[in-house]
């Protein structure tokens, strides 16, 4: 009972902002045009304040763990490329797929993680570590499969259509020279992807040990104190229920995978491993926590499916205390948390 109620702490407090933000915007004191700002403003400036903050403040030279963050690192690229390949086969509508496939592996680790494992422990842990091995990728990945599987305009779905209908070498041509163009464009979304800078920033000033003055340290987490609230304030005002309604199914598909499947498969071989306490707790965090509401910042800003992300969101924010719960119960009872 005590698990259930820190988890309910711990999420509640996250899905009631989401409701405020829907009420927000049915009342007319949001609008549109809120969400769009919102959505940019989260992506370019206050998402990569806060994985500098954590990052730039942890020590991890002292704490560095190869094997964990291999580990870590091994699991999210298993996990990507295990649902990509999934959901490509298994989808009818293939404007989801992006949509699904990111916020079906991709935690709160950075942003509902660190709190959590604080809470437990009085500190925050492996979660750097944990950090490390897991959101470069989750961003690398997320900006490859939303490049890939972004929604196309007509012209581009009707070379598809050609290609599939046998039209000819011209069309075959000019479906490669789009895809070596998407080639292109992904690798220059991951260069130039606000938070993947902002935590290689993060690690290079960890390791250097940059001591920056008060007044630098103030403005980054007070721009990082931000990140969390306005993300979940534009996921409620941008949340469309009967449209979410109709995407139901690809949601709960998603919401387990990223609550239970994952976790069902890994944690039993992070236990195998050796993988105790703290690093433990960071994996827990790491495969069954809610999908991260920088999910639906990026599926917006990517032209992919923001109503099923933000659906998802909603969902495994909602379903997470009693999942996450429950995952704590389970390793407890076998004495290895």
């Amino acid at each position: 009972m005590e698990n259930l109620i820190y988890s309910l702490n711990a999420t509640v407090p996250v899905f009631l902002v989401i409701v405020l933000g829907y009420v927000l915007k049915r009342i007319g004191m949001l609008n549109e045009e809120f969400v769009r700002v919102a959505n940019k403003f989260n992506f370019t400036v206050t998402h990569p304040a806060l994985l500098f903050r954590d990052l730039s403040t942890a020590n991890i030279t002292e704490m560095f763990d190869g094997g964990y963050v291999l580990f870590c690192a091994s699991v999210t690229t298993v996990s990507f490329a295990a649902v990509w390949y999934i959901a490509k086969r298994v989808l009818k509508d293939k404007s989801m797929v992006g949509a699904f496939v990111q916020a079906s592996f991709r935690s709160s680790a950075a942003v509902l993680g660190i709190a959590f494992i604080q809470n437990i422990y009085g500190n925050s842990g492996m979660a750097p570590l944990m950090i490390i091995g897991t959101v470069p990728l989750y961003n690398i990945y997320s900006v490859i499969v939303l490049t890939f599987e972004a929604q196309e305009d007509a012209a581009s779905e009707e070379v598809d259509r050609k290609v599939l209908d046998g039209a000819g070498e011209v069309a075959r041509e000019a479906s490669k020279q789009r895809d070596t163009s998407k080639i292109k464009k992904a690798f220059r979304n991951i260069l130039t992807n606000p938070i993947i800078l902002a935590i290689a920033a993060g690690v290079a000033v960890s390791l250097i040990q940059v001591d920056f003055p008060v007044f630098v340290d103030k403005t980054v987490s007070s721009l990082a104190s931000m990140a969390s609230p306005l993300a979940l304030i534009a996921i409620g005002a941008g949340f469309e229920g009967r449209k979410a309604l109709a995407k139901m199914k690809p949601s709960l598909a998603a919401t387990f995978l990223k609550l239970v499947g994952f976790a069902a498969i890994f944690l039993p071989i992070a236990v195998m491993l050796g993988f105790r306490e703290e690093k433990l707790m960071a994996l827990i965090v790491m495969l069954a926590s809610p999908t991260t509401p920088s999910c639906y910042i990026m599926a917006k800003n990517m032209k992919n499916d923001g109503t099923l992300t933000s659906s998802i969101v909603v969902l495994t924010t909602m379903l997470s205390a009693f999942t996450l719960t429950l995952w704590i119960y389970i390793m407890r009872s076998i004495g290895v948390l």
